[in-house]
C-alpha cells in the first residue's frame, strides 16, 4: 500500500502534468501532445500554467516535495520525473542539445547501442537461423526465415484474433484482469504511420500498421506488447486500483519523454517471459531480432539527430540493416525519429527491456505476484524497478 503523503503527491503531479501538456499544446500546435493517454475523464483539473517559468516554478517545488515522501522508490521517481519534465521544458525554451534529451529525458545513456552489441546479437541470429537450416549470410537467412512464416494479408485479422484470445487467457491466469474478455482490444489497419502498432486504449483498438511485412512471430509480439500482459492491462490495472484508492493519480496518464517511457516498454516487451509462452525457434528469433531492431532504431535517430548525418542517408543505413520488414518498416521508424518531441523516445524500447526483465526474473516465484502488483501499479523509472 502506498501512503496517503504519496496519493495525495500523486495527484498534484497528474494535474502539473497536465497543465505541462496544455501548455506545450497551445506553443507548439502538437495535436499528440506530451500526455497522449488521459483516463481520468473531468476528474483531473490541468494546473493553469500561463508560461514555462511558473510551470518550472511549480516543479521545482514538487521536487522538493517528493524528497519528503515515506516510500524510497517513490522520492526517486518522482525526483527524476521533475528532472525530464523541467528538462523538457528547458528544450522548449531555450533549447537542450539532444545527447542531452537522452540523458535528462529518459534517464538513459547518451549513445547509440554500440557495434560490438549489434554485432553479437547479429551473430547470436545468424547461429540460431542455421541452427533452424536456414542457408547463406544474415540477410539471405532472414529474409528465408520472414518468408516461410510471412502472414497473407487477408489472414492477418484472423490470427491476430486468435493471439489476443490466447494472450488474455494466458495473462488472466497469472495476472488476473479486472476486466471481462469482450471489454479487451480490437485490431484497425492503418497505414503511412510512424509506429508498428499503438494501442489506442480509450477505444480499445490496436491500431496496426499494413506497411511493413507482417509474420506470425511478430503479430504475436505485438499482441503480446500492445494488450496482454502489455500496454491495455498496465492501463487496465491502473485505472482499475486508482479508482480503488490503491495506486497514484499520475497512473491514469500516459507520458511521453519522461523517466517512466522505458519501463512502459520494458514492461510490454516482458510479455513474452511473463507467459512463459515461446513456442518455439520462431519466437526466438522474432525476440532477437525485437532487441536488433530496437537498437538500430536508436542507431539511426542518433545519427540524425546528434550527428548530424541527412535523412536520406540515415535512411539508407536503416534499410541496409533492417534485415526484415522491408520499405514499410523503414518508413515508420523514419517518421518516428523524424519527430523531434519523439526522437529520443526510440531509446525506451532498447533500455526497458535490458533493464526490467533481469530483475523479473530475479524475483523468487513465490513473490512474483506481489512483484507484479509493484510493477503494474505504480509509475516506474528505470532505477525504481529493482528496488522492489
Amino acid at each position: 500500500m502506498l501512503s496517503d503523503a504519496t496519493l495525495m503527491h500523486g495527484m498534484n503531479v497528474a494535474q502539473a502534468l497536465l497543465g505541462v501538456d496544455a501548455l506545450y499544446r497551445r506553443e507548439s500546435g502538437d495535436e499528440d501532445g506530451l500526455v497522449v493517454l488521459n483516463m481520468s475523464g473531468d476528474a483531473l483539473t490541468p494546473a493553469p500554467y500561463p508560461d514555462y517559468a511558473t510551470a518550472m516554478a511549480a516543479w521545482h517545488e514538487l521536487d522538493l516535495a517528493a524528497a519528503a515522501l515515506p516510500e524510497p522508490d517513490r522520492r526517486r521517481y518522482y525526483h527524476q520525473l521533475a528532472t525530464s519534465t523541467l528538462a523538457f521544458m528547458q528544450w522548449r525554451t531555450s533549447g537542450l542539445p539532444f545527447p542531452e534529451q537522452l540523458q535528462n529525458f529518459l534517464h538513459v545513456p547518451a549513445a547509440p547501442v554500440d557495434d560490438a552489441t549489434l554485432d553479437t546479437l547479429a551473430a547470436e541470429l545468424h547461429a540460431l537461423l542455421a541452427r533452424m537450416g536456414y542457408r547463406g549470410d544474415l540477410a539471405a537467412q532472414c529474409a528465408a526465415w520472414e518468408d516461410k512464416v510471412r502472414v497473407p494479408p487477408d489472414q492477418v485479422a484472423g490470427v491476430l484474433a486468435a493471439l489476443f484470445s490466447e494472450a488474455w487467457d494466458r495473462t488472466n491466469a497469472v495476472l488476473p484482469i479486472p476486466a471481462p474478455k469482450s471489454d479487451g482490444m480490437q485490431v484497425a489497419a492503418v497505414s503511412g504511420v510512424a509506429f508498428n502498432a499503438r494501442c489506442n486504449y480509450l477505444e480499445r483498438k490496436v491500431e496496426l500498421n499494413t506497411d511493413p511485412v507482417l509474420t506470425r512471430p511478430g503479430l504475436k509480439h505485438l499482441a503480446l506488447h500492445e494488450c496482454y500482459p502489455g500496454h491495455y492491462v498496465q492501463f487496465k490495472l491502473r485505472e482499475v486500483w486508482y479508482a480503488d484508492g490503491l495506486a497514484p493519480a499520475d497512473g491514469l496518464l500516459s507520458v511521453v519523454n519522461t523517466a517512466s517511457s522505458s519501463p512502459f516498454e520494458g514492461i510490454a516487451d516482458n510479455g513474452i517471459f511473463l507467459l512463459d509462452w515461446f513456442e518455439g525457434d520462431d519466437d526466438r528469433v522474432q525476440h532477437v531480432l525485437s532487441r536488433y531492431r530496437s537498437a538500430i532504431g536508436a542507431g539511426a535517430a542518433w545519427r540524425l539527430h546528434a550527428l548530424g548525418e541527412p535523412e536520406a542517408q540515415v535512411r539508407v543505413w536503416l534499410q541496409a540493416h533492417s534485415l526484415v520488414g522491408g520499405a514499410g518498416w523503414v518508413d515508420n521508424r523514419m517518421r518516428f525519429i523524424a519527430a523531434p518531441a519523439r526522437a529520443v523516445l526510440i531509446w525506451s524500447y532498447w533500455w526497458g527491456q535490458a533493464v526490467l526483465t533481469p530483475p523479473y526474473h530475479a524475483v523468487p516465484p513465490a513473490r512474483r505476484a506481489e512483484f507484479l502488483q509493484f510493477l503494474y501499479g505504480r509509475m516506474h523509472s528505470l532505477d525504481t524497478v529493482a528496488m522492489f
